[in-house]
């Protein structure tokens, strides 16, 4: 999983009922709350091999200004742990570069072939 909100985002929390989120996030942007009731916080644990990679840089000051901890510019860090998760790692990458990265692409590729993350990166 590539920095998701596993347990919401307070920029989906925070502008929700702005036209322009609605506008840019259609309908399932008002479901990615940090909420108890969002949709992200009613799913169920996964049952299988889960990595997670997670940003730690934002190109966003608007939105990374309502994210309490390290973020993306979309979602904090800890807002995409699962308990169930197999193997977490942070990159230096905002929300919408990360899937570009060839860091990225790099630990993808070490968590389908080995079953982990390469962390010595």
């Amino acid at each position: 999983m590539l920095s998701p909100p596993n347990h919401g985002s307070e920029v989906a929390t925070k502008n929700k009922h702005k036209w322009w989120y609605k506008m840019f996030t259609g309908p399932a942007g008002q479901e990615l709350g940090v909420e108890a009731e969002s949709t992200p916080n009613q799913l169920k644990a996964i049952p299988l091999e889960i990595g997670i990679i997670a940003g730690t840089k934002s190109l966003d000051p608007w939105f990374s200004s309502v994210i309490q901890g390290e973020d993306d510019g979309k979602v904090s860090v800890e807002s995409a742990r699962l308990e169930e998760m197999r193997d977490f790692i942070t990159v230096p990458h905002s929300h919408a570069f990360m899937a570009g990265s060839d860091e990225v692409y790099k630990q993808i590729s070490s968590f389908l072939t080995l079953g982990a993350f390469r962390h010595e990166f």
